[in-house]
């Protein structure tokens, strides 16, 4: 059972995500019918002053010690290493050691990671800090398309408010929908956001090492509205389709095809929010054939439909 949670705090602390551990957890609202939990806020020396920025501090009470029969963790962002004191990781392998959980928000991962507890699980963080968790702890398995990963012990949450969903997706798996529902409707938040939502990240121009290709990706924006073929592309660049096709993975990463529907899928994130232009129009304006292949590329890349993505973000 989900009933003593911990929230341990270490280095500089993220003051919103550890608000939001603290928000699900750490409120009495056995008035509302939701279960009580015995919460804890912990750090390696109790009563000793962390920063929450600007001047503040926060100030744990409970030790290390204190976490080692907790049934579930938590670590919010702060520090992304790669120095955890040793007595951190010790405790985090002894929670899991002891049968608890360990959630972390953002760069809490880090810690996670530099303790073991992502070697050959699947995992996510901030889109900002992905390629460094893969980078730091290569067995790792990353993934930043989503929001929170659910493997064995460890669930990881990507940046802030998606700890709001993993945790409200803890209580929901320890105590059903009805009571994660009453602690959501507290918080005035979304209920449940599946974990496989995509973040939702602006795919960037990338800096190209050639000018000729870094024209190519220019004019590709520029006309994004246009039926632009590979051999289109090839032909700007007086290269063989086979020899363009090649050099535009080497320099972009990834295939000329994947890159354009990603633009016009970007154009048309951009068109839903500030415009309110029929979703048939947005796909001609940024260069999709029908209103149902837009829908199909968006809900692959974004996780949402159109529509449901407009009702979130248009102005």
């Amino acid at each position: 059972m989900l009933n003593k949670v911990a929230v341990l705090l270490h280095q500089r602390v993220s003051l919103f995500e550890f608000g939001v551990v603290n928000e699900v957890f750490g409120l009495d609202r056995t008035d509302d019918g939701v279960p009580p939990f015995e919460f804890l806020i912990a750090s390696p020396n109790p009563g000793v002053p962390l920063s929450i920025g600007n001047g503040a501090s926060v100030i744990p009470p409970a030790s290390l010690e204190d976490c080692l029969d907790a049934d579930l963790v938590a670590i919010p962002g702060g520090s992304s290493g790669p120095d955890f004191a040793p007595e951190i990781l010790d405790t985090l392998r002894g929670v899991v050691s002891n049968g608890g959980r360990v959630l972390t928000v953002c760069t809490g991962a880090f810690a996670a990671g530099a303790a073991g507890l992502l070697d050959g699980r699947r995992c996510t963080t901030h889109w900002r800090y992905g390629a460094q968790l893969a980078q730091t702890y290569p067995t790792a398995i990353v993934d930043t398309d989503v929001l929170f990963v659910d493997d064995g012990p460890i669930t990881t949450s990507a940046g802030t408010a998606a700890g709001i969903d993993a945790s409200l997706h803890l209580v929901r798996e320890e105590f059903g929908p009805e009571v994660a529902n009453r602690i959501a409707r507290r918080m005035v938040v979304a209920p449940h956001r599946d974990g496989g939502q995509r973040q939702f990240v602006e795919a960037p121009v990338p800096e190209c090492e050639s000018d000729g290709f870094a024209g190519v990706l220019e004019w590709i924006i520029e006309h994004i509205d246009r039926d632009i073929s590979v051999e289109v592309l090839a032909d700007r660049m007086h290269m063989s389709t086979r020899t363009f096709a090649r050099r535009f993975v080497e320099e972009v990463g990834v295939s000329p095809h994947k890159w354009l529907t990603e633009q016009r899928v970007l154009h048309a994130r951009r068109l839903l929010e500030s415009t309110d232009l029929p979703v048939d129009e947005v796909a001609g304006s940024v260069g999709f054939a029908s209103g149902t292949l837009l829908r199909h590329h968006f809900n692959a890349t974004v996780g949402v439909t159109p529509s449901t993505y407009r009702k979130r973000f248009a102005r």
